[in-house]
């Protein structure tokens, strides 16, 4: 079914809630940025697309916005998300008279409706055919995992809107489950808590610094500190104030803990035969979300499982794609069309 597709020009997109990434067949990974488009409200045209329109976040002016266009994983503003792909493709593919075929990620646990829009968004922003292939599964291909083989491999890929666990054997998900709660949920709870315990208003931009700089899962060796900025919403002043990576871990705590017991209730629907291989193999650890200081150790010690980090979580999920396109006779079967 998938034979033809090695004469054209295919490419792969990891579409993500945070970060856009894509992969071309024979060359790579050429294209890596956030999902963020800044578009003219009156004239409804793309000002910039990617890290330029992230850096637009909260200082556009009155006729120019910018959004993300995706929610926990899937396309919350349509035209947008159009935008953004057809910016992105035609970036990948700066050449060529044939138009490409397209095959983009997406979560495990989203409806009929949502993954027909996908579809429709890749066709309509410039690919000639579009497919599909679940999250987990090119985690686990771009991570290494021996995903053929009889035996378990309990993948965890935690992006900005979702966190996808599965346990992969013989080729396929024997057990999933989708949680709409990643990266985004942990940034969000950090501005919720400058705003009720110290009266500062922050953005997404300075949560996800904080996130990124001091959050932890586990205690760190070193506690860190981080001055942050914001307004006070007192006085209405600029304000500053430091924060200590032992209050955002408590902070961050309760999320860090939905995601655990997912990664818990999959494991406990897990056959038997299959829970014995995790015990002895343990856990995979992809996506973006993946990169929070101690979040492996965290897991390992609830769970009582070996837990390991993809060795380039934030690309696993394209890596994988950029496999399954590479070799198609050995992977075409992962698609979900």
């Amino acid at each position: 079914m998938f034979g033809f597709m090695k004469l054209s020009n295919d490419i792969g997109i990891d579409l993500g809630t945070a970060n856009t990434v894509v992969y071309v067949r024979g060359k790579g990974i050429v294209t890596q940025e956030p999902s963020v488009v800044a578009y003219n409200v009156e004239k409804k045209q793309a000002v910039a697309v990617g890290m330029e329109a992230k850096n637009m976040l909260g200082r556009t002016p009155s006729n120019i916005i910018a959004v993300r266009p995706l929610k926990d994983g899937v396309i919350a503003d349509f035209e947008t998300t159009e935008m953004m792909l057809r910016y992105f493709i035609k970036k990948a593919l700066s050449s060529g008279i044939f138009k490409p075929r397209v095959v983009v990620g997406i979560p495990s646990g989203i409806t009929g409706v949502e993954r027909r829009a996908v579809i429709e968004a890749s066709q309509r922003a410039g690919g000639r055919e579009a497919y599909i292939i679940e999250e987990p599964m090119a985690a686990a291909i771009g991570a290494g995992l021996p995903i053929d083989e009889p035996k378990g491999c309990l993948i965890i890929d935690i992006g900005g809107g979702t966190t996808e666990v599965a346990v992969i054997s013989l080729g396929g998900m024997v057990v999933a489950k989708s949680l709409r709660v990643a990266g985004d949920e942990l940034d969000e709870v950090i501005m919720e808590y400058c705003k009720k315990e110290y009266n500062l208003l922050i953005g997404e931009r300075t949560a996800e610094d904080i996130k990124i700089n001091i959050g932890s899962a586990y205690p760190l060796r070193e506690e860190k500190s981080m001055e942050v900025r914001g307004r006070d919403l007192i006085t209405g002043l600029p304000k500053s104030l430091n924060l200590t990576s032992v209050e955002i871990r408590e902070v961050i705590g309760p999320i860090v803990d939905q995601i655990t017991e997912t990664i818990r209730l999959t494991a406990e629907q897990t056959p038997p035969e299959l829970a014995s291989d995790i015990m002895e193999r343990g856990a995979m650890l992809a996506g973006g979300g993946a990169l929070l200081k101690g979040l492996d150790k965290y897991i390992s010690e609830k769970l009582k499982i070996p837990v390991y980090l993809a060795e380039d979580p934030l690309l696993s999920v394209a890596e994988g794609i950029g496999k399954v396109l590479e070799d198609l006779d050995r992977f075409g079967h992962v698609f979900k069309n």
